[in-house]
């Protein structure tokens, strides 16, 4: 099996950077949206940014931000990817990607199975997809409410043409079974490393890296 790479979001600490470059993580994730216990400032982003050690790609999630937040955001922070979790739609993605030259996530809520086609629909403009528990309708939160999805909707699909991250509701306790359901090779996490909203805890970054790096296929 390919090796699994793990994101770490929601960080805002050196010692939250820290403790995801030690255990292993491939991506970490900068939240820029204000209702999130996780959001950050452009000026603490930047901080974080610089220190981050060569290699890992730094995410920078967004909720329908317009073109001059955005332009902000990457004239200040050296970022390697942007994430939009909002309703951005297919022809938003693709100009969000003409515009900056940086690669584009798209985050996909799931629900049921007809949420799927949404799936094929944005991997046709996105770099890399990211497939989360669809919120509530009355959730103030996009992502990062700690709720999971039913697993078995991606269970023996041929995927799709793009890279794709499993997320929603995953901890260090179920991220490996959540792997070999899926077949995901990679893995988002953010709640469920966490002390309290928005306080990463750096036993739990290292546990569940080390539950998912270890997870075998079936």
């Amino acid at each position: 099996m390919s090796a699994v790479r793990v994101k770490i979001c929601g960080l805002k600490s050196p010692q939250d950077l820290a403790a995801a470059a030690d255990a292993g993580a491939a991506y970490v994730g900068f939240v820029f949206f204000p209702k999130s216990p996780r959001n950050i400032s452009i000026e603490q982003a930047a901080a974080l940014a610089l220190e981050a050690p060569v290699g890992l790609c730094k995410v920078a999630l967004t909720v329908n931000a317009d073109d001059a937040s955005l332009d902000a955001l990457t004239a200040a922070v050296p970022l390697d990817m942007l994430q939009l979790h909002g309703s951005e739609s297919p022809e938003r993605v693709a100009a969000v990607k003409a515009r900056y030259g940086l690669p584009v996530m798209k985050a996909i809520g799931v629900a049921d199975a007809g949420d799927l086609p949404q799936i094929d629909l944005y991997a046709q403009v996105a770099d890399q997809l990211l497939i989360d528990a669809k919120p509530p309708k009355d959730a103030d939160l996009p992502g990062g409410n700690g709720l999971a999805f039913d697993w078995r909707l991606l269970a023996g699909r041929k995927y799709w043409q793009r890279p794709w991250m499993l997320a929603g509701g995953l901890t260090p306790e179920n991220v490996a079974e959540a792997i070999r359901m899926t077949g995901a090779r990679q893995v988002d996490v953010s709640s469920g490393v966490e002390a309290a909203p928005g306080q990463k805890d750096a036993a739990l970054i290292s546990s569940f890296t080390t539950a998912a790096l270890s997870a075998v296929g079936t």
